[in-house]
């Protein structure tokens, strides 16, 4: 009971095809071809995003900045 040969897979998808019909394997293909595209954009996207994000974080407030706010509202 080794490997299968080149004339099994052959026969096994030719009973899939019969059973399916060949319609219906063309769009399991098509649908599962751009589920792969659009999960390989996605993990591109992700990557991009997450760069750009980081850089744009506002710098944590100083001591100085919020003493200053203070004495602006004492002196409203």
């Amino acid at each position: 009971m080794g490997g299968f040969s080149i004339w099994h897979w052959l026969v096994v998808l030719v009973i899939v095809a019969l059973v399916f019909g060949t319609k219906k394997l063309r769009n399991i293909g098509e649908d599962m071809g751009s589920a792969i595209k659009s999960f390989r954009k996605g993990m591109q996207d992700g990557d991009d995003t997450s760069k750009p994000s980081e850089l744009k974080a506002d710098p944590p407030a100083t001591a100085q900045t919020s003493s200053e706010s203070e004495k602006d509202r004492a002196e409203h």
